[in-house]
């Protein structure tokens, strides 16, 4: 386990560098001079001198790329020009925590719904159960949480009145619930379909078949000879489907007005931020990249022939 884990380890070093590489190109190459979209092209020569100087911008490309790593590699990504003092980092600690805990809320909330759903229309295949959550499977991937979000919304906030709404100042679960389930809706449906397919697969194989000539009792048969190995496929999923939570958490924050990482970035784009975009794009690229490792092991402990392969 320990070679296994060397090596993600060493795969994933490279696969940083490339993605802290990508975002300092990326950037620069979009075409217009971010000094004046920040100050306008009114500004005074002097102001867009010193900003230009604050960015790095008056630096050749390869001295920008060394400070651009020297401010990852402290961990500050750099000090913000209008914010003696604060750095990007400062900033994006205090918005992490309400983009992961919605993230992990929707998270959540996709497991406990396709996993039981999945498991029942993998136990009987074509049945109404089946065609019923392959419906809702279908209607999960198909709705935008951009439409889907100001819906419940309407039903649930401003019709029902039963959950807040965003112009409130309520915290807690209730205010959480809808955006969860805005997020988690669409990974909802492809982890119900995954986990259909892939006990099907399991069900049929041999040492389920064995489990069950053994009489051992229905339940411990799904849930510990089948689930088990039908689960990894799900997992790939989940590990890689993190990422785009905390990615599609950019629109749902918006539309419910919550705080985070998806409302700095936007705000960040509005106003003109440098470093704060540049910011916030390498924190979604990073956990990308930590996702896939942790899938990773987790995958190797789960199947240990991941781990010889």
């Amino acid at each position: 386990m320990i070679t296994f884990l060397l090596r993600r380890l060493f795969t994933s070093i490279f696969v940083i560098i490339g993605v802290v590489t990508l975002v300092f190109l990326i950037l620069r190459a979009v075409p217009g001079d971010p000094v004046e979209s920040i100050l306008g092209e009114q500004s005074l020569e002097v102001d867009k001198e010193a900003l230009r100087e604050c960015l790095n911008l008056d630096k050749s490309l390869g001295e920008q790329y060394l400070l651009f790593w020297g401010d990852v590699a402290s961990g500050t990504l750099g000090e913000l020009c209008d914010e003696r003092g604060v750095t990007v980092m400062d900033r994006l600690v205090a918005n992490i925590p309400a983009t992961f805990e919605l993230a992990l809320a929707a998270m959540f909330f996709a497991l406990i719904f396709s996993l039981p759903l999945g498991i029942a229309a993998s136990l009987r295949p074509y049945s109404w159960v089946d065609n019923s959550s392959a419906v809702i499977a279908l209607l999960g991937i198909s709705i935008p949480n951009f439409w889907l979000g100001p819906m419940l919304l309407i039903l649930f906030s401003l019709t029902l009145q039963m959950l807040p709404n965003p112009g409130s100042e309520v915290a807690g679960l209730t205010a959480l619930l809808l955006p969860a389930v805005t997020l988690g809706t669409g990974l909802s449906a492809k982890l119900m379909r995954m986990t259909r397919s892939g006990m099907l697969e399991v069900l049929n194989l041999d040492y389920v078949r064995t489990a069950r000539a053994k009489g051992l009792p229905r339940h411990l048969v799904i849930l510990k000879h089948a689930l088990r190995n039908a689960l990894l496929p799900v997992i790939t999923i989940v590990g890689l489907q993190f990422g785009a939570l905390l990615t599609g958490a950019i629109i749902v924050e918006k539309v419910f007005a919550r705080p985070g990482v998806g409302m700095l970035l936007l705000d960040a784009i509005e106003a003109r931020n440098y470093l704060i975009v540049q910011g916030c794009v390498l924190f979604i690229s990073f956990t990308y990249v930590v996702v896939n490792l942790v899938t990773d092991v987790v995958y190797g402990l789960i199947d240990p022939r991941i781990r010889y392969d």
